[in-house]
């Protein structure tokens, strides 16, 4: 079946780049909700893809904001690490300016006195724990623009997760056997309303909805490589593609069952206008036996006997 041509990429400045066009997604989100109200206008899936619609709007513009540095906090964190660092700097100044370090004296005093080498070995491991923590201060203060925004994508990246349940749940029930098979419905079956033809339509919205939330997932991490987003954004995909496969296993069952019905009813009507069509031998009368005794014979009747 023909599916609708998308233009959803585009090569950037460069020329080099192949990237996700957020406002192709959107008008082809938005095509799909049109096609799905026109064929079936009271159904809960053409509210579903209109959900779908605003959340691909919001992606486009989070996607942006997440792609952008956050100014204010890198000015925070520039601010706080030149502190840390300056509080460094001033505490070795101080030290040796009011601390009278004599690399000669303290050779003297170590050889004089062993105690002497506990203090200064003491010393070190106090500056370097101290410069250790001081990076790691650092380190924390730098990533948390990455966390902040790895934050916002997880939670949106979570709303597409459960839109993609809530499309599955929308397919669950349609079973095309329930077409091919006779008095196989009980009490509580879901009812079937609709032809084959319809089926195949809405389980075929079904699967490009599906695929369509997999590209919206993947405008967080076009601009944004975070190994624990991108992760999310894999396991989305996975989820969706999974789906799309049992829809289109559906799918398979309904055409190959409609086509042979089709060739059953093509047997038929051949078989039907062979039997119209076939010449009509008329009935021979039947034919005496001469040896049947119910046929009585009449003897001929010569000259002399008419007299």
């Amino acid at each position: 079946m023909s599916e609708p041509q998308v233009n959803a990429s585009r090569l950037d400045s460069s020329g080099n780049e192949m990237v996700l066009r957020d406002d192709h997604i959107i008008e082809t989100v938005a095509t799909l909700q049109r096609r799905i109200e026109d064929r079936f206008p009271n159904a809960g899936l053409a509210s579903l893809c209109m959900r779908l619609h605003q959340v691909a709007c919001k992606a486009a513009e989070k996607s942006a904001s997440i792609a952008q540095p956050i100014r204010w906090i890198r000015v925070f964190v520039y601010l706080i690490a030149a502190a840390l660092l300056g509080s460094l700097v001033a505490a070795i100044y101080f030290a040796i300016q009011f601390v009278n370090i004599d690399p000669a004296a303290i050779a003297e005093e170590i050889s004089a006195e062993p105690v002497g080498v506990v203090f200064w070995i003491q010393a070190l491991e106090s500056i370097l724990n101290d410069i250790i923590f001081l990076a790691i201060a650092i380190f924390f203060l730098f990533s948390l623009e990455n966390r902040i925004k790895r934050r916002r994508a997880l939670a949106a990246l979570h709303e597409l997760r459960s839109i993609a349940h809530v499309i599955d749940m929308h397919q669950l029930t349609k079973d095309p056997e329930r077409f091919f098979r006779k008095n196989s419905d009980t009490k509580h079956s879901p009812k079937q309303t609709m032809t084959p033809f319809l089926l195949n339509r809405y389980l075929d919205y079904c699967s490009e909805m599906l695929s369509l939330t997999g590209k919206i997932a993947a405008l967080y991490v076009q601009h944004f490589d975070d190994a624990d987003a991108v992760a999310a954004v894999s396991e989305i995909e996975q989820l969706t593609n999974g789906m799309s496969r049992k829809i289109w296993q559906k799918i398979m069952v309904l055409e190959q069952s409609r086509e042979a019905l089709d060739r059953i009813d093509a047997e038929h009507a051949t078989a039907a206008s062979k039997t119209h069509t076939a010449p009509v031998t008329p009935a021979m009368p039947p034919t005496s036996d001469p040896s049947d005794s119910s046929v009585r014979q009449v003897p001929r009747r010569s000259k002399g006997d008419a007299s």
